[in-house]
């Protein structure tokens, strides 16, 4: 085994760095801070960061096929052109219905639907207003499941049969069937359940063997689980405590990314976290990632 290092490569703070997605084409890492409102692009080779800003709450985003990106922004799905800088409403979700909700984590299926869930602002552990939608190729957008939390982390399987997910205040990895002609989901069961010093489970990515990566918020650590068996194989700790995210990039997809927040943390826990909200690079891990999927809409 390999020795795993852990090293802070984005110095930016995120207020709620989220989001992370590698990008081949350029060695970039693209993300949002979600608090900070902006979409963010790092590039690795140059060390430079770019950021767009956005003028609500972003709670993730994903590249288009078309060029620019998606991004799911307060309670509506939107276009951004990163060349012209401008961002463009391409579907609201119904604002309506639960008026007091903003999109939080997303991701593009294996055939190009952006799915992406939405929370309550005002986060109580009774309280279930959040949902998860899909924005599909022609920008209709259809709504999975409802009497959410806190919409979380998503994934695909390998073979794209099963989705996996989490709603964080459940505080577990959940799995359904998934119908990839349809983008529909049946069959909800449990795949992993969190231990108590593992706290709240946030964003999540899968490698190249199927196992998930799951950020743990509040616990400063990532979980490598098999949701096959809903065992935990691997645990790496982190110098932020409120991890939130995490997927693979690099050369060949052999570091793993992880997104943090500095948000609430007083100063003493800032001082004894200075590296809070940055954004890290673990490598070593011995295994890869895959990678991510672009909207096709």
């Amino acid at each position: 085994m390999s020795s795993i290092k852990v090293e802070c490569v984005i110095k930016q703070k995120n207020q709620i760095g989220e989001s992370p997605v590698w990008e081949e084409k350029d060695s970039s890492l693209l993300y949002v801070d979600i608090r900070g409102k902006r979409v963010s692009r790092w590039n690795s080779l140059t060390n430079k960061i770019d950021s767009i800003a956005t003028e609500n709450l972003v709670g993730s985003v994903v590249p288009r096929q078309a060029g620019g990106y998606v991004i799911a922004e307060g309670t509506r799905f939107a276009f951004v052109d990163w060349a012209k800088r401008s961002i463009k409403s391409v579907a609201p979700v119904d604002k309506m219905e639960k008026p007091n909700t903003r999109f939080n984590d997303g991701k593009v299926d294996p055939a190009g639907r952006f799915f992406a869930g939405t929370m309550g602002l005002d986060i109580k552990p009774d309280v279930t207003d959040g949902a998860l939608y899909s924005l599909l190729p022609d920008h209709s957008v259809v709504k999975q499941l409802d009497k959410v939390h806190l919409s979380n982390g998503l994934e695909w399987s390998l073979d794209h049969r099963i989705f996996y997910y989490i709603d964080s205040l459940a505080f577990m990895v959940e799995a359904f069937d998934y119908d990839i002609q349809t983008g529909g989901l049946s069959n909800r069961r449990m795949v992993y359940k969190m231990e108590k010093d593992e706290c709240i489970p946030d964003g999540m990515c899968i490698d190249t063997e199927g196992k998930l990566w799951v950020a743990c918020f509040d616990a400063g650590r990532v979980l490598r689980i098999d949701p096959q068996t809903g065992t935990r194989l691997q645990t790496v700790k982190l110098p932020a405590s409120k991890t939130t995210s995490c997927c693979f990039g690099g050369k060949d997809y052999s570091d793993l990314y992880v997104t943090s927040a500095c948000i609430d943390l007083d100063a003493d826990a800032l001082a004894k976290q200075p590296e809070a909200g940055c954004t890290f690079k673990v490598s070593g891990l011995g295994v890869k990632g895959i990678p991510a999927y672009s909207y096709t809409g």
